[in-house]
């Protein structure tokens, strides 16, 4: 090659990367997830989903940690691809049947709002399972909790996994290693574990989640003992032996709708509701040093649920040519 030639193609490289858009993007199978993905295609996208969410919470308080919870639950089955939000048709079984959703999942209405709006604005081009990413982002936020910047390209899945949501979503009552375990096959660690366990600083659960620390912790008829008595002689008020097992208790409830770092907090005074929030600081020493960092430095907590639940979003994302936009989230396109 001559000189004038080598010159030549160094300059197209100079070139070619003068132009190439500086972002932290994520390498998938068949594609990136970068938050600049609908810069040209739907600019108004984010806007458009942060509308929709911020009336929602505004109506009702509880929905923030709703639509939350919904990303963490599509995100543990088979990756974030909205897979959670099909409805039951024919052959598909929805997610929604399965034990951690049924009469628990909520806030379906909501993304059907801003997938109608997106559909409006941009036809056929904002996956189901990106706008689920910014929905829990932007309720974070409105809730007083960090942002961050939404990777995004994700498409949606054309199925459905009732096994996979029974088996993979961390239960209320599973051992520490249990849900360690269910994170680490999601490519999450015990620090991602701890930090977003922290969502619990907002939202509700229902008595049947927590009733066998009440009452019968270990099968001997005795309740857990590593629960603040006084805090669980006020949850027995309202969790009977029997009965009520829809009724809903704040997870903080200290500042129940305010997304800080009071979750800790609690778990510090054995004020934990769940058995798989309070284990975090009895069952392992990593976990309970994260714990009462976090406890201490709700800038510390912030920074690390933003970069854990980037992680989260990054699970098993449908990119390139995979998978589909719905223009429906709940029902696969026709062909």
């Amino acid at each position: 090659m001559s000189k004038m030639a080598q010159s030549m193609s160094f300059f197209l490289v100079l070139s070619l990367l003068a132009f190439a858009p500086l972002c932290f993007c994520t390498k998938r199978m068949g594609g990136y997830l970068y938050p600049q993905f609908y810069g040209h295609s739907c600019p108004k996208a984010q806007e458009i989903v942060k509308s929709v969410v911020a009336k929602a919470v505004a109506r009702e308080a509880r929905m923030a940690a709703s639509l939350l919870r919904l990303h963490f639950h599509d995100c543990f089955v088979k990756g974030c691809d909205a897979s959670l939000l099909l409805d039951s048709t024919g052959g598909l079984i929805s997610e929604k049947q399965s034990l951690p959703n049924r009469n628990s999942a909520r806030g379906f209405e909501v993304l059907d709002e801003i997938k109608s709006a997106l559909e409006k604005e941009c036809p056929e081009t904002v996956s189901c399972a990106d706008l689920l990413a910014l929905a829990a982002r932007d309720s974070t936020v409105l809730t007083g909790g960090p942002s961050w910047e939404v990777p995004l390209g994700r498409r949606d899945s054309k199925s459905a996994s009732l096994s996979g949501s029974n088996n993979n979503i961390p239960a209320p009552n599973n051992t520490f290693q249990t849900i360690l375990t269910k994170f680490k096959l999601k490519g999450l660690d015990v620090v991602d574990l701890v930090a977003l366990s922290g969502s619990h600083t907002i939202g509700n659960s229902r008595c049947t989640s927590f009733r066998q620390r009440l009452y019968n912790q270990t099968g001997n008829g005795l309740p857990d003992f590593s629960l603040h008595q006084s805090y669980a002689a006020e949850l027995r008020t309202r969790c009977p032996r029997s009965g009520g097992d829809q009724n809903l208790f704040f997870l903080d409830f200290t500042t129940p709708t305010k997304f800080d770092n009071n979750y800790f907090k609690n778990l510090l005074a054995s004020e934990g509701l769940l058995n798989s929030d309070q284990i975090l600081l009895t069952n392992n020493e990593a976990s309970r040093e994260l714990v009462k960092q976090y406890a201490q430095n709700n800038e510390l907590f912030f920074q690390q649920f933003a970069k854990s639940m980037i992680k989260m979003g990054n699970i098993s994302p449908l990119t390139g040519s995979r998978g589909e936009i719905r223009k429906n989230c709940r029902r696969i396109n026709s062909s």
